[in-house]
């Protein structure tokens, strides 16, 4: 890029739609800082702002500068309060595009977190000038990843056991790597995952720097902290579990009225778009086929399908192709839940209630649209990271 003097660059960037959706404090209570101020390179700054961030976030704020002078991180704080900014923006400034190693490595729980970071990171560091980022994840062919490490790549965004496998093989050589980032890591630590990890690790170099996001501090979380993280930094920006812009209800229900009270919600409220969740494959299914005939349109998606249908039927979901999905994952965004339950279930929602520190109250007879309706756009905003 050609040197620019002052603010002239900023009239170059495609800006998307400015975001009006109401935020809440868990991305608006800031100390006042801008990206600017973290001194980093102009190609990065320039893929920030396309990306629609203007400011940085409370995590960012506390995150950025601190992995930028190579210290480790112990954080605390939910999904969608810009989270994967607060690790993805210095992990990509501290990569040096001459060197052809992998120079960093972000290992998430699922599939899905790991495309969807991936995608944030190719876009934000667009204007960077040759940096490689590459997704790899269990259940697609590892003949391709082979063929993607076999060139230059600097940064792999994975799931556990794909990465460990590819390291074993020889195929990924990370005993360059200078920072590994760990998010939700309370899921990673679990029984299913936490032996791959110790692996990982052991293939690393001793002077790497560990960056940890998890929205829970278990004891598993603890015990990782002080075998592998020296001297970390730790960030709590959570007083409670729950995104504060998600208002819950529950309703009392019988098994056989779920699928009634679900056309009752889709009849009485403004609802642009939903996602629906089930505790088992076999329920995601037959709920889809109720809903649509119910008249609405419906996708599902749910961990036994092919990875390649799931990754299309989430991009043609999220790009507004259809009304309502049915899931048995959890996803982080801002709105209404609405909690189904029968009799046998109290016991849970008051469980469940005391673990995330919240209230679920009764569905009320009418609810406030402002709750759930966003200002809509002629180009839709761009979901906080």
């Amino acid at each position: 890029l050609t040197h620019r003097f002052g603010d002239d660059w900023k009239k170059s960037l495609l800006l998307p739609a400015k975001d009006n959706r109401v935020k809440t404090s868990d991305v608006t209570a800031t100390k006042g800082n801008e990206f600017e101020d973290y001194c980093l390179k102009r190609e990065l700054l320039m893929g920030i702002f396309e990306m629609g961030w203007e400011k940085p976030s409370p995590i960012q704020e506390e995150s950025i500068p601190i992995a930028l002078s190579g210290r480790d991180i112990l954080a605390r704080a939910k999904n969608g309060t810009g989270k994967s900014g607060a690790y993805l923006i210095p992990l990509l400034e501290r990569i040096d595009i001459k060197k052809d190693h992998i120079q960093a490595i972000v290992i998430v729980p699922t599939r899905e977190l790991a495309l969807q970071v991936s995608q944030i990171s190719i876009q934000i560091s667009k204007h960077l000038g040759g940096v490689k980022v590459m997704a790899t994840t269990g259940g697609t062919n590892l003949r391709d990843d082979i063929m993607r490490l076999d060139e230059e790549v600097h940064v792999v965004i994975a799931t556990p056991g794909r990465i460990l496998d590819l390291i074993k093989k020889g195929i990924a050589k990370v005993n360059k790597v200078q920072m590994m980032v760990m998010d939700e890591a309370d899921k990673l630590l679990s029984q299913d995952f936490v032996v791959i990890i110790e692996d990982i690790i052991g293939f690393l170099s001793k002077n790497r720097q560990i960056l940890l996001y998890s929205a829970t501090f278990p004891i598993s979380v603890q015990k990782f902290m002080a075998k592998h993280l020296q001297k970390p930094y730790e960030i709590n920006l959570m007083e409670e579990l729950t995104l504060k812009g998600i208002t819950q209800y529950y309703a009392y229900v019988t098994e056989r009225q779920k699928v009634h009270c679900l056309n009752t919600l889709f009849s009485r409220l403004q609802i642009n778009q939903s996602i629906i969740f089930c505790n088992s494959t076999q329920r995601v299914e037959l709920l889809a086929k109720k809903i649509t005939q119910l008249g609405c349109s419906c996708f599902y998606i749910h961990a036994k399908m092919m990875q390649e249908y799931r990754n299309r039927v989430f991009h043609d979901f999220r790009n507004g192709l259809c009304r309502n999905l049915v899931s048995t994952g959890r996803f982080g965004h801002l709105g209404l839940a609405i909690n189904l339950i029968t009799a046998e279930d109290r016991f849970n929602l008051k469980t469940i209630e005391d673990q995330l520190m919240t209230d679920i109250k009764p569905i009320p007879g009418s609810i406030d649209k402002s709750l759930y309706v966003a200002e809509f756009h002629s180009r839709p905003p761009k979901p906080i990271h």
